[in-house]
């Protein structure tokens, strides 16, 4: 072998070593994947709110009966667009349609102030502090907000993992701005934990290994990554009987009081988002991967049974793609119709988050390319979670005394 050769052979080993290297760092799709997963993240939250809609609340601390449940028909997915879970997030998606993806929490605060639709617990008494004029994050802090821990932001936070695939620190500091307008705490923690599961059904498909890898995103000592911690191991426990595992769940996130901060004196009402999160999973680990019955279970869970299943649905069906979906679920779609106090109908939310995504990949050093095929990919570097510091509603941290000026009050017109 001549030095010529010899030479151009250790090129060629380092040019593939650092290209392996590159491929190591970076998770690759293509725009055409990702806007097809990103839009069946949609269409699960969608036929999940809507099946599981006629339920909601009507069964307390007591499992549906199966033949209790509504029959799925096509014609179901247009009862979605007066949903308070899907209009709600929308309008932080507006937010950073408007002024990007860097915009401050405060502008976030006052926009979501404005907001015309009514509203319920954390949300509710968010929005309300913010007209008073305490800005966030004081308007979500315990001492103002005694529904911190409530299933609000849990609820709304899938649009942070759809236009964040495989970034969970994206998917945090989106919660730490939107999710602090009604939240603390696990409250918080409910929506971070569910955008990152979203973020990972980019890449993955394995249920159990999206739980994991969205649980890294929260702190450790949360009651929220406990209860996710005892769904694991309970499923493991008996994977063939859910019904067992919603008995352990009912008995320490219903009964025992020290996982109840705010409804404990509700009754057999239940909002708060751990227990509500438990049954999302019930519904992702039993249903083992079969569309329909990760939306049942879920629903049979009761509570708060429309919410629950379209964050169950939502995840799986972006492991799978719009592509691959049966069209039962989408078929009768009017994707012509506009999402209530919103100016997005189906094709203009899709082109909002594929718009918002993008921003996201460069922020966290990520690129877009061309490939040989013409096709645009996203690169996207794969970087482990950094946590926000821990926050516990029953001991919240000092409030910041933030308030907004006179100039910022003005910009609120609805009181």
């Amino acid at each position: 072998m001549t030095k010529k050769i010899v030479f151009t052979f250790i090129v060629a080993v380092c040019a593939i070593s650092l290209i392996s290297c590159d491929k190591g760092n970076y998770r690759k799709i293509s725009v055409k994947e990702y806007r097809d997963k990103m839009k069946a993240g949609w269409i699960g939250q969608i036929a999940g709110v809507c099946w599981g809609g006629p339920t909601e609340f009507r069964w307390q601390t007591q499992i549906i009966p199966a033949d209790q449940m509504p029959v799925w028909t096509p014609e179901m997915i247009n009862d979605a667009f007066g949903q308070d879970d899907l209009y709600t997030e929308m309008t932080f998606l507006r937010t950073m349609e408007q002024y990007g993806l860097d915009v401050s929490i405060r502008q976030a605060g006052i926009d979501f102030a404005n907001s015309g639709y009514p509203l319920w617990h954390a949300n509710n008494e968010g929005r309300n502090n913010l007209r008073k004029g305490i800005a966030p994050p004081d308007c979500s802090h315990p001492k103002f907000n005694v529904h911190a821990d409530d299933i609000d932001y849990q609820i709304e936070a899938d649009f942070s993992g759809l236009i964040a695939p495989s970034m969970p620190n994206t998917v945090i500091a989106l919660g730490d701005k939107f999710g602090r307008l009604m939240n603390y705490g696990d409250g918080v923690y409910a929506g971070v934990f569910v955008g990152a599961m979203y973020a990972e059904a980019f890449f993955e498909k394995d249920v159990v290994k999206i739980i994991t890898t969205a649980l890294e995103a929260i702190p450790a000592e949360s009651q929220y990554a406990e209860m996710v911690r005892d769904m694991l191991q309970w499923y493991g426990e008996q994977p063939d009987d859910w019904e067992a595992t919603w008995q352990k769940v009912e008995a320490k996130y219903h009964d025992n009081k020290d996982y109840r901060r705010v409804t404990c004196d509700a009754g057999n009402f239940n909002i708060d988002a751990k227990i509500n999160g438990a049954y999302i999973l019930m519904g992702l680990l039993y249903g083992r991967g079969d569309l329909d019955q990760t939306i049942l279970i879920s629903t049979r869970c009761g509570q708060d049974s429309d919410c629950n299943p379209s964050n169950a649905a939502g995840v799986l069906f972006t492991t799978l793609g719009f592509s691959q979906l049966p069209a039962r679920f989408s078929e009768k779609l009017d994707e012509s119709r506009k999402f209530s106090h919103t100016e997005y109908n189906f094709p203009m939310l899709l082109d909002v988050c594929e718009n918002i995504a993008r921003q996201a990949i460069v922020k966290e050093g990520g690129r877009i390319e061309k490939g040989s095929d013409g096709e645009e990919y996203f690169l996207i570097p794969v970087r482990k979670p950094v946590l926000s510091p821990v926050m516990k509603s029953w001991q919240p941290l000092p409030e910041e005394g933030s308030l907004f000026t006179d100039e910022e009050k003005a910009k609120i017109t609805i009181q």
